[in-house]
């Protein structure tokens, strides 16, 4: 035989091979569907809540008010294993605060290696819902490998805190860090126009410095500084510690290490941070000897996720609301931009359109906004205004609820609210305004790229990235940008019932809490979501116990719902199979940096106003 048909035998066989091969995987991945169909007609195993468990708090990634992107592109990034971990903080307390009257729930136990971050605001209110736990006599439980700031803040509202011996409770406190971009745009020669009023906001000044201006640095340090002391001043009554002890820990973690020799976990055990050392077997058997053993007889204790177990009450927590009469919850979570926008962007269209569902809806008697955004297209805060002042008109009152951030345009649209509640630690005000538009006339010529022409009027041309922004476009921009923060000083003072003098004097761009936002009159009250619920209800007249609480959300079609849910269950039963593993989740530390950079890009791409102007704020931090 020639080598030529020896070769030619050879790839017909391997081409025969693989073409069997794809069959038999065509056929694997029918069957797999199939299986997911029969599932999702049958409507899945619903989990069931053991005659006594523990429940598990075992949030994942980053607490939100709003999981980002829509059901349907959630399902299809879980599918590829590619959604970020997100954990909705109303589902956490959703299952705590039903859980604290549920006779099967003997004690629950928070498993928090997971959670990478969540803004004091949201931590504070899951906090609340462990100590409605614990004062209907169950005892809480924290487990975990080690702790860092925000799972610690968790932990300590625990009756014990245990670690493994080989764990480390590392307390680095808040910080402000942002990259400055100025040198590197000089060396690319990208010119970027920044027009701005008041002279601490400084969300335009990575393109302008290369360092913290000393406005910024002044103001900061100052909300910065009142967010590590309302943490510590939470975790210290927790522990029953002095705040000057965990000060001490902190600062002087390093010296402590040394002298436990290394050993972290002596060290925190020392600092009364932390009350028992254990393995996990160690900890399962504890807890079996509190709840019992779980059923699969491999020495873990009986347990059940808070996901699963809101799945399994769902229909007796539905059955416990009326229905005829509610609070509507419309969250607004994320940047503000132009448009529409799938859930975790504040897309003004989308939100606009959600106002207007609950005007029209006749069983909605009040709303609550619950804002969770630093702000951003000053066009897009202002549809959303006008369309909660259509709401307001209707009749319906109107409050709204700080989360963990509602600054600039987050606190613009606030204001047409008949009652504005925060957090002590919310981070609020910045109430200014900048314009950017960059140009790229001096990097194209550097590539021997030249830009010549002419137009028909003075302002033809003066506003392309090509060429150096015109005077008149100059002039247009500046004159655009003071009115509109007069626009904004001029709402806060009506708003607010105060002078223009006033509103200007704490404006100017300044970043400030909750609790100074209420001392000056920025904020009516201090509380949480459940607070201004019930605010909005006692505005429409309604009884506590005679309304429920509706969640607006944006909808999708009959047969994106389908996908979804098709996927989600197909995903489920990969999972339960076999067939799919979940990828390992990153590095903790590395995952929160990456996070933090790619935040300050996503933020920069998400500047779509359609006149470049931008009530926003760089406040979000880790």
């Amino acid at each position: 035989m020639s080598i030529r048909g020896f070769m030619t035998k050879l790839v017909r066989a391997l081409w025969y091979g693989l073409n069997t091969l794809r069959r038999v995987l065509h056929l694997i991945l029918l069957l797999i569907l199939f299986i997911g169909v029969l599932v999702g007609l049958a409507g899945g195993v619903a989990p069931v809540v053991p005659s006594t468990a523990a429940l598990l708090i075992s949030p994942g990634g980053v607490l939100v008010e709003q999981l980002e992107g829509s059901p349907l592109d959630r399902a299809i990034a879980e599918l590829n294993n590619q959604v970020e971990p997100q954990t909705l903080v109303r589902e956490v307390i959703d299952s705590l605060e039903h859980a604290a009257g549920d006779d099967r729930i003997q004690a629950v136990v928070l498993e928090l290696d997971g959670l990478e971050s969540g803004g004091l605001a949201k931590l504070q209110a899951v906090g609340q819902a462990l100590d409605k736990v614990r004062a209907a006599g169950k005892k809480v439980i924290a487990f975990g490998n080690g702790y860092t700031r925000d799972q610690y803040y968790l932990a300590s509202r625990a009756d014990e805190v245990v670690m493994h011996d080989l764990g480390m409770v590392y307390l680095e406190g808040y910080e402000y860090y942002r990259m400055f971009f100025r040198s590197a745009l000089e060396k690319l020669y990208i010119d970027v126009n920044v027009f701005k009023v008041g002279e601490f906001k400084s969300f335009v000044e990575p393109f302008t410095r290369d360092d913290m201006s000393a406005e910024d640095r002044e103001a900061s340090q100052r909300w910065v500084g009142a967010l590590w002391s309302a943490w510590g001043h939470d975790v210290a009554e927790a522990r029953a510690l002095e705040q000057a002890e965990l000060d001490a820990y902190t600062n002087e973690f390093a010296t402590r290490i040394e002298s436990a020799e290394g050993h972290a976990a002596q060290a925190a055990l020392d600092a009364r941070l932390v009350d028992r050392l254990m393995t996990r077997p160690q900890f399962d058997e504890y807890m079996a000897g509190i709840v019992g053993p779980g059923d699969a007889e491999d020495g873990s204790y009986s347990a059940i996720d808070f996901q699963d177990y809101l799945a399994a009450t769902a229909l007796e927590r539905k059955l416990a609301e009326p229905h005829e009469r509610n609070v509507a919850i419309i969250v607004a979570s994320g940047e503000i931009v132009d448009g529409e926008a799938p859930p975790g962007t504040v897309g003004g269209d989308t939100l606009a359109w959600q106002i207007r569902e609950s005007s029209m809806d006749d069983s909605i008697s009040a709303v609550v906004l619950r804002i969770d955004s630093p702000g951003g297209s000053m066009f897009a805060s202002q549809v959303i205004n006008d369309e909660l002042e259509l709401l307001k008109a209707a009749g319906k009152p109107l409050v709204a609820s700080m989360s963990s951030v509602a600054a600039s345009g987050g606190y613009y649209i606030a204001m047409p609210a008949d009652e504005i509640w925060a957090s002590s630690s919310t981070i609020t005000g910045s109430i200014g305004v900048g314009a950017l538009l960059p140009t790229v006339q001096r990097g194209l010529e550097q590539l021997g790229i030249h830009v010549d022409g002419f137009g028909t009027t003075r302002l033809a041309g003066q506003l392309r990235l090509d060429r150096p922004l015109g005077e008149d476009a100059r002039r247009v921009l500046t004159a655009s940008v003071e009115d509109a923060y007069r626009i904004f000083v001029g709402q806060v003072a009506a708003a607010r019932d105060m002078t223009a003098e006033r509103a200007d004097s704490i404006a100017r761009g300044r970043v400030w809490i909750g609790a100074d936002g209420k001392e000056l009159g920025l904020v009516d009250s201090l509380g949480g979501l459940d607070d201004a619920v019930r605010a909005a209800a006692s505005r429409a007249g309604l009884d506590e116990g005679s309304y429920g609480r509706t969640y607006i959300e944006p909808e999708l079609s009959f047969s994106q719902q389908l996908a979804a849910e098709f996927i989600m269950r197909t995903v489920r039963v990969l999972t339960t199979l076999g067939l799919r593993k979940p990828e390992v989740a990153p590095s903790t530390l590395l995952h929160r940096v990456m996070r933090s950079i790619d935040r300050e890009l996503k933020a920069l791409t998400a500047l779509n106003d359609p006149r470049s102007l931008y009530y926003h704020c760089f406040c979000t931090i880790d």
